[in-house]
């Protein structure tokens, strides 16, 4: 009777699902459903933890719904003139979900009915896509690592990213940059470069939701994948915790070395990174509190956790520019404080503050090998050492109003500052740094430090949202407005009093200043010396606002329709706070359906399209609209200060200071750094899936992605199109240079297509320079993600849960978007790649984010009430080897190499001969099983754990990228590092752990 009362009301349940579409990045969800329509018939929800209830009226066709409700377990009760008749308990509520709760027949006939337990099928039907999510019951049972990324890597899509990118993923074979990470509903993705985040306690995670695309229109500005945090919150129970754990140096297993490959060189075979002398330990612990300041109404939660790292790690080789080792202590403090005020039953702010700051102390060592080249003994001499301070604190409010039972207001608004400190040892700021460029036994030296970053480096984030929700009929009207904005400051600048002086010497006749200038060589002994000066970066800012509509429509009993629109627009702003680029009126469209198929939630078929645009960050005015001030001013000199190595007797040798920069560190002009008109960075997706439960114990399902990037913002820097069009236009020779001159200098664009250019003539006049995607030269973008997503789950039945994932994936283009992992590269939207068409040639392949095959599974068994057992295994293909090489030196091809190739291997030829993107085999495969023990002892249940974790049980240290120049020195000269590894995946390791609640 149980199982025939649950089918039917879920049956009837549909007409209802339009009101809980979940959005990718909301912090709250609904409980929905369908009741008898008779008079004075209304609905309660109850959250159990914290006391807080909304009674909400039947419409007349029997329907109900409670939005924008914290995550957590509700009690759901129907009353009829104001009489409980049935009840509904152990009812969850996760972020960014829908769960449908419905009482079907006579509600005269409904008195003897109280549900527990969830009990429930477990697919959303309300909502037009799957997503993952983890919540902090589950996170303490498996065995993960204790960071935002390790849990992000469980989702299906997500894959991790270039070992140079550390902490990053890519998802849905996007570059590590094109994600965004939310904490309580803002955004706290890095600002600077998108790469990361802020982050948190790892216990203070409430829940955390994974996505890789098919979010609606509230919501935008990423082209990668989704993290989403809820935060833990107070409850009417006091709670008191605690965790402490410990990854011992000695139960790690040893660092895999790295060695030069057989490229018929004599590196072949030799160390080049001796790993196995590198160490690390772990240590961290945690604490919370949480609970009522005044029942019901007001809650606290508090939590803490400090991490502390030690590391030993072998730079190179001896011989190399970093010979060496360093030693790194890691202090990394957090914390969380979380207020909830329920003022009344229908209104309700929240406030959460969260701290995140690394320490970092550095000392670099000498080593020697001491024999052969598998010995090794360090020189505890020390040369040099760093102080790194990174983060700071973040703020969030929010309100939100239930105002009607068909009305509902949200408002949010957050603020961050975090400061970057970078102190070398022993620096003083006072002391002239001084080289000797001129050889001999005793050279002139001074100072440790030429350049470096600047003291008050930081970033900083505000903004906020405004979200109205109400429904009308069988349709759920969204819109909404909300900003953001990002500034940053970052640069290098000359170290000491703002100059360093540089001595050198040349023959008779030389000239100093390239084209003359009036710098000549002084005579004599040919010894001159330089002041240096250098200085590049600033203060930037990056505006992003956006108002969206949404309808969610629902067509009928089985069908859900949603339907939503976005407007998008990026301003972007160099250090003099002028727009270098902007992108108004995106229009971004969604759509989704999903399908009740049987009509009783157990088989939903789901379709969802829509339009993705991205910003530029920070970065990319730091590289490209910043002022770059670097002058070279030359003096005779009749001696030098002993002291100080400061040159006495100085006397000009030309007329001041010179610099290849005109502006001498003023910002290019704002108009000419882009191309006019530029279109952001934007991807269009499909998806198509289904989730099936076959019985209470196994739900399966399937999703296929198609994603596309339609367009990239990056720079070139070919002098050869602007040119020809000049003299193909009638202007002069001298003009057209200048012309070429000026887009040789970098300039953003549109890669693959039309782009039009504003460029000095060298007069101070400005020249509009249209160029075709043909003239320019340049293959058109392309970079396509197709994967297929299969799972299978069997929920926790008291004794076990289990998940498994397996995608199979093509990433396939010639650009991997914002990022350029073939050489690690980080400089957002400014790669190499696209700096002229020659580097493009042969680049359609697969790309770096590639894996063809991924199984991901996880899952714990409850062997006794006081002993649990976990796993998490991972089965991946390798990534995709290019070899890229110099460009032909053939006769056709000399004036290319002769005046504008890279004089490096870039291009996609080895030894003289075309070698395509990822043809060059791939990497191994690699196999991860990570194991977890934990016992609760039976005297103190549910309030003391032990557990052990062991990481990389079998020791599968895997080789997760290499050098793929093909060779060095010119076309066909072996380069010995060749296939050399960059980077192993990290050997087995162990982590103690120990619980205690109260």
């Amino acid at each position: 009777m149980s199982r025939t009362l649950r089918r039917a009301t879920l049956c009837v349940a549909l007409s209802m699902s339009i009101a809980s579409v979940a959005h990718a990045q909301s912090t709250t969800g609904t409980i929905f459903g369908q009741v008898s329509a008779e008079p004075g018939t209304t609905v309660l929800i109850e959250n159990t933890a914290t006391g807080q209830s909304r009674t909400v009226t039947v419409d007349a066709a029997g329907r109900y719904r409670a939005t924008a409700l914290q995550n957590g377990v509700y009690k759901v009760t129907l009353l009829k003139d104001g009489q409980a008749v049935s009840t509904r308990e152990d009812v969850n509520v996760q972020i960014a979900g829908g769960t449908e709760v419905s009482f079907a027949g006579d509600a005269q006939d409904l008195d003897r009915i109280v549900v527990k337990g969830t009990g429930m099928s477990p697919i959303d039907v309300s909502s037009v896509d799957t997503l993952t999510v983890f919540t902090a019951a589950e996170l303490s049972k498996i065995s993960v690592g204790r960071s935002i990324e390790s849990v992000a890597l469980l989702a299906p899509g997500v894959v991790g990213a270039d070992s140079r990118y550390p902490g990053t993923a890519s998802f849905g074979g996007s570059a590590a940059s094109e994600n965004a990470f939310y904490i309580n509903g803002y955004a706290v993705t890095n600002p600077l470069t998108n790469l990361g985040s802020t982050t948190l306690p790892f216990d203070g995670i409430s829940q955390l939701q994974v996505i890789t695309g098919g979010y609606g229109a509230e919501f935008g500005r990423a082209t990668g994948g989704v993290v989403n945090i809820v935060t833990q919150r107070g409850t009417n129970e006091f709670k008191f915790g605690g965790l402490a754990t410990f990854s011992p140096s000695g139960l790690r297993s040893d660092y895999k070395n790295i060695r030069y490959e057989n490229n018929g060189t004599s590196s072949d075979g030799l160390v080049y990174q001796k790993r196995d002398e590198n160490s690390r330990q772990e240590f961290s612990y945690a604490m919370s509190a949480s609970g009522p300041i005044i029942k019901d109404r007001l809650f606290f939660y508090v939590g803490g956790e400090i991490t502390q790292q030690d590391r030993v790690g072998v730079l190179a080789r001896p011989g190399s520019a970093t010979s060496g080792y360093q030693a790194s202590r890691y202090d990394i403090p957090r914390w969380l404080a979380k207020l909830d005020w329920n003022i009344t039953d229908n209104h309700v702010l929240e406030f959460t503050g969260v701290s995140d700051v690394t320490k970092q102390r550095v000392d670099y060592y000498g080593f020697t090998y001491a024999g052969g080249q598998d010995e090794f003994s360090r020189s505890y001499d020390k040369t040099g050492g760093y102080y790194y301070k990174d983060g700071g604190e973040l703020y969030i409010g929010k309100y939100t109003g239930y105002i009607t039972d068909d009305l509902t207001v949200s408002a949010l608004y957050g603020k961050q500052h975090q400061d970057h400190e970078a102190i070398p040892d022993g620096y003083d700021p006072s002391v002239t740094y001084v080289s000797d460029s001129r050889g001999g036994a005793s050279p002139v030296q001074f100072g440790s430090y030429a350049q470096l970053a600047f003291p008050d480096a930081y970033d900083e984030t505000d903004g906020g949202r405004f979200d109205i929700e109400y429904r009308l009929g069988n349709h759920t009207l969204c819109a909404g407005y909300d900003l953001q904005n990002l500034e940053s400051r970052s640069g290098q600048v000359t170290s000491g009093p703002g100059y360093r002086w540089i001595y050198n010497t040349c023959a008779p006749g030389d000239t100093l200043i390239p084209g003359g200038g009036g710098a000549a060589c002084p005579g004599g002994n040919g010894d001159y010396v330089s002041q240096y000066k250098y200085a590049n970066g600033g203060t930037f800012k990056v505006k992003e606002y956006a108002y969206y509509l949404e309808d969610r429509w629902q067509i009928s009993d089985n069908w859900l329709l949603s339907l939503g629109v976005r407007n998008e627009n990026f301003e972007n702003y160099n250090a003099d706070s002028v727009v270098y680029v902007e992108q108004k009126d995106q229009w971004a469209p969604r759509i989704g359906v999903s399908w009740d198929v049987n009509g009783d939630s157990t088989l939903k078929i789901y379709a969802n399209a829509g339009r993705y645009h991205l910003a530029m960050p920070n970065n990319v005015a730091l590289r490209g609209a910043a002022g770059s001030l670097f002058t070279n001013e030359y003096f005779s000199f009749t001696g030098i200060d002993p002291n100080t190595g400061a040159p006495l007797g100085i006397a000009p040798l030309g007329d001041g200071p010179y610099s290849s920069n005109r502006e001498y560190g003023q910002a290019p002009d704002p108009r000419t750094v882009a191309a006019q008109g530029l279109k952001s960075h934007y991807q269009d997706e499909v998806i198509l899936g289904f989730q099936q439960q076959i019985n209470e114990d196994l739900t399966v399902g399937a999703r296929y992605v198609y994603r596309t990037l339609r367009s990239a913002i990056d720079d070139m820097c070919d002098y050869r199109p602007a040119y020809a069009w000049a003299i193909d236009n009638g202007y002069s020779e001298e003009v057209a240079e200048n012309l070429g001159n000026g887009l040789a200098s970098c300039r953003l664009f549109n890669p693959g297509e039309a782009n039009t250019f504003l460029l000095d003539d060298g007069s101070g006049n400005f020249v509009q320079v249209p160029l075709t995607a043909e003239e320019l030269g340049f293959p058109k973008l392309k970079r396509i993600y197709q994967g297929v997503d299969l799972f299978a789950e069997h929920p926790f039945d008291g004794k076990w849960y289990a998940r498994v994932d397996y995608t199979f994936s093509r990433n396939y283009g010639n650009a991997e978007g914002q990022l350029n992992s073939d050489v690690g590269q980080g400089d957002v939207s400014q790669t190499l790649i696209w700096d002229h068409p020659e580097l493009m040639e042969h680049s359609n392949g697969y790309l770096p984010n590639d894996r063809r095959h991924y199984l991901k599974s996880r899952g714990f068994y409850q062997l006794t009430p006081e002993w649990r057992v976990s796993a998490t295994a991972t089965i991946r293909s390798g990534r995709p080897k290019s070899c890229t090489g110099y460009y032909p030196n053939t006769p056709e091809n000399e004036e290319f190499n002769s005046l504008y190739a890279y004089g490096g291997p870039y291009y996609h030829y080895c030894n003289g001969e075309a070698s395509a993107r990822g043809t060059n085999g791939r990497l191994p495969w690699e196999y991860k099983l990570d194991m977890g023990l934990s016992y609760i002892p039976a005297a103190a249940a549910e309030r003391l754990e032990f557990s052990v974790d062991v990481f990389n049980v079998f020791n599968k240290q895997v080789a997760q990228n290499i050098v793929e120049y093909g060779e060095n020195g010119g076309v066909g000269r072996p380069y010995n590092s060749t296939n050399r590894v960059i980077s192993y995946s990290d050997p087995r390791y162990v982590r103690f752990a120990v619980r205690w609640n109260f």
